[in-house]
């Protein structure tokens, strides 16, 4: 009982250590290759939150319908170089429910 006991523990011991001696690795580990640089090294390139709600907030859009609110802010977000997919826009006048049915 003494001897498999024994025999299992060297076992589970080789598994979790290193091996020394002639049993260990003949090929040097790889060279360090230091990690990626963190994307927030990088300096914030998008518009501040207040150029943001600048645009959402415009007194000028905001007796407009929702489509040309839309489009207006498109044009917004493209004079900063952002392109604006219009997230909001109304689905239901797109698609039917007998065509999205079908």
């Amino acid at each position: 009982m003494r001897d498999s006991i024994s025999r299992a523990l060297i076992w589970m011991l080789r598994l979790l250590l290193p091996a020394n001696g002639r049993h260990a690795a003949k090929h040097p580990a790889a060279p360090f290759v230091p990690p990626p640089a963190s994307p927030w090294s990088r300096p914030w390139t998008a518009p501040s939150s207040a150029d943001v709600r600048a645009i959402f907030k415009n007194e000028r859009t905001r007796e407009l319908p929702e489509p040309q609110r839309e489009r207006v802010w498109a044009v917004e977000f493209a004079a900063l170089g952002i392109d604006y997919d219009f997230p909001t826009a109304p689905l239901g006048s797109l698609v039917t429910r007998e065509r999205a049915a079908a």
